[in-house]
């Protein structure tokens, strides 16, 4: 969801984040990533515009994220 809010494909997340394109298609899939480049990926996003939610901030209550508006 995060990536198609940006319109990136997995490559783009993997050269921007700087770590594999396997890496991002592991975690995606839910299998396990090594915590620096689950942190790569996530601040990568941030960077770009993701805003992580927490627990309880969400619509349904549990984590979430969305896209920060833009500054036009």
């Amino acid at each position: 969801m995060v990536r198609a809010a940006l319109k990136w494909s997995t490559q783009k997340l993997a050269e921007v984040a700087d770590v594999g394109v396997n890496t991002v298609n592991r975690f995606e899939d839910g299998q396990d990533a090594r915590l620096s480049s689950v942190e790569k990926m996530r601040s990568t996003l941030a960077a770009a515009g993701i805003i992580f939610l927490a627990d309880g901030q969400s619509i349904d209550g549990g984590p979430g994220v969305r896209l920060a508006h833009s500054k036009r």
